[in-house]
Order: C-alpha cells, then structure tokens, then sequence
C-alpha cells in the first residue's frame, strides 16, 4: 500500500519548525552501500522520527521522557531498561548533527544568524529492528536546522545523507550511506555508490523511482529483536584485506539491486522475488549464521515456509516480504508469524518528499 503524505514542515504555532521523516527499508543491495555497491532503498510510512524546533533565549537539547531516561523507581528498574533500551537515546544524536551541520557551514562560508532554538524529538520506530530509527531522527533534525537558518538552498540534497552519517561516526554508530539517502529524498530510491563518483563527487548516484510500481509487501518484525550495529565487523575486515570470496559475493550483492531496477520498471515481480532471496543468501553466506542470529534468520524462513521471499530490511531485527501468490500467501504468512511469535504489518510507502528548493539544488 503506497500513501500520499504530507512532505512539508508541519504548521504549528508561529515559529515553531516540526520534521517528519520515515523508517527506510533496504530492498535490494544492502549491505553492498558499505562496500562501493549498489541498494534499492525505500521510505516506510509505518514508522517515524519527528523533531520540533523551537526559537528560544538559550540553545536547548530537550531529553525524550521515555528514550533518555534518567529516573528510575530503583536499580531493577534501571537495569531492565538497559537491557532493553541500551544505554542511549536522542539527545546525543541531535547533539552531534548540531555540530556536523555547524561545522560544515563554516567550512563553506555559509553564513548562520546569530539565533538559538529548542530541540526535542519523538519516535516510533522500534529499535534494533534494522529500520534506521537513529538516522531518521538526525534526518528530521537536519531539516528543522536547514529551514530555521534559511539555508536549505545552500545545501545540496546530495550531500545532507553525508552529513547525517558524519553525525552518526561520530557517535560510533556503524553504518552506510543507504539508509540516509532513503530518508533524506523519501520515496523509493535505486542508489550506485560507484567509488570513482564517491571520491570525486563526495557523493553517489541517485535516481527516484515511481513507488507505484512496487508490488505488495509485508514487513515483518521481532518485539525483542538483535543489535544490528554487530553485523558488518568481521566481513567489513575481510573486504578490505581483498578476500576473493567477500569481494565477489559484495560485487553479485551490487549486481542484484542493478537487475532489480530492471525488474522493478519491468514489473517483473518472479524476478524481483528470485533477487530478494538471493540477496539474503549471499549475504548468509559472508556474515555466518553466528553474526546474523537465530532470531533473525528465523523471520526470514518463516516466508520462505509459505513460499513467499524474503531479506533483511537492514541488518537485522525486520524482514521485508514478497507473497507472489497475493493474498491466499498473506494470510498464510500471517498465521505463521503469529505461531513464531512475531508482528507482521502490510508495508506503507512514503512518496519522495523533496520540495522545490531541494530539487533547485539537485546536480544536474
């Protein structure tokens, strides 16, 4: 189901700037954006990230109640939440998209005026589930900063997945320029990260596609899904050491998002499913069954069982699904997930949300 949806600042009271952006799911390709590949990226309405920019007196990062966390009924308490929410939230992400974003207009002369502002984020995205719910939320914080400085004109559409992802290093976070690129221009996105336009451009290739042309699908999801930041290490160590086996199969992995733009366009929806359980195979076989969990292959398996296809929304902890044989295969689906113990939601997608001052900035 695709949904048309509001793209623009939401309009609050004066002065106050609200961001939307969307959960990504990586459809073809991933993780070769890591590795100079190529990815079939979308935006999924089911899940959000909002930021809200207010003008004030001081500069303000405002802690969420629930995902910053700082008082708890006793040391049981917060050792539970720990062990499932981990030991941070939203607060350092917006602190450090503050800096990326201030340090990259001095770098290129673009001149901020001499304002402060609160800011304070919500999310829905459920966490570890490989649907981008950290970047979503530098995303929507980008965009409140780009507009209360007037300087969205100033900063290319290209670029800002680069500055999203420098916020995320500098936290540590493991991650590719995927999952920025979806978020920043929405919709459904075919992106080429050839190595030669990265290191000239600073930035890859890509192209919008027509959200319409994509069949039915289903996500499905674990309530106590794995850390998907673990899964690169090792096969990461070995690409750059040159071994043959990871270097080919990242290359095949590249190669299916290049025969899933054709499939896309042609819907060809047999071969799109042939490319999705093929991405996931590939990618079983670089990282083990070890790094990749139980849990998760799991997910996977549990469509494979009613013969649908199926792979990884990212990393881990989501599953994206294609029943080819429509609604009978859903309903099968359903059942089994329900029997496994995991959620299952008909997928939303977002429409690209780029308005015409970021479109005036697009190369070419």
């Amino acid at each position: 189901m695709n949904e048309s949806l509001p793209s623009s600042p939401s309009p609050r009271k004066r002065n106050e700037i609200e961001h939307k952006v969307y959960a990504r799911v990586g459809l073809l390709g991933n993780p070769s954006d890591v590795y100079y590949g190529r990815t079939i990226s979308f935006s999924l309405a089911n899940f959000w990230a909002t930021v809200k920019l207010q003008p004030s007196h001081h500069l303000i990062i405002t802690p969420h109640p629930t995902h910053d966390l700082v008082q708890f009924s006793g040391l049981d308490h917060l050792v539970k939440r720990l062990q499932s929410e981990g030991y941070y939230g939203g607060v350092r992400l917006l602190m450090s998209i503050c800096k990326i974003f201030y340090n990259y207009c001095n770098e290129n002369n673009i001149e901020l005026s001499k304002e402060n502002f609160t800011l304070s984020y919500d999310t829905n995205i459920p966490r570890q589930t490989g649907l981008s719910g950290s970047s979503a939320i530098v995303c929507a914080a980008l965009n409140c900063l780009l507009d209360f400085y007037r300087v969205r004109h100033l900063v290319k559409v290209e670029i800002r997945p680069d500055l999203i992802l420098s916020a995320e290093k500098e936290l540590g976070i493991i991650a590719g320029l995927q999952d920025r690129v979806a978020q920043v221009y929405g919709g459904l996105v075919y992106m080429d990260f050839a190595k030669d336009h990265l290191e000239k451009f600073g930035h890859g290739v890509y192209t919008t596609m027509d959200i319409s042309l994509l069949p039915p699908l289903q996500l499905i999801y674990a309530e106590n899904p794995s850390d998907s930041g673990k899964v690169h290490s090792t096969v990461r160590k070995r690409w750059l050491d040159g071994d043959e086996f990871i270097v080919s199969s990242m290359a095949e992995v590249a190669d299916l998002a290049l025969q899933g733009q054709t499939a896309i366009l042609e819907k060809d929806y047999s071969k799109l499913a042939d490319l999705m359980n093929r991405n996931f195979d590939l990618r079983r076989s670089m990282f083990g069954d070890d790094a990749l969990g139980s849990l998760n292959i799991e997910m996977v398996e549990v469509a494979r069982r009613v013969g649908a296809a199926s792979k990884f929304t990212g990393s881990g902890g989501a599953v994206v699904v294609f029943c080819p044989d429509g609604p009978s295969q859903v309903k099968l689906l359903k059942d089994a997930c329900k029997e496994a113990g995991f959620v299952i939601q008909p997928v939303k997608v977002v429409p690209s949300y780029l308005n015409e001052d970021d479109l005036k900035t697009l190369s070419g």
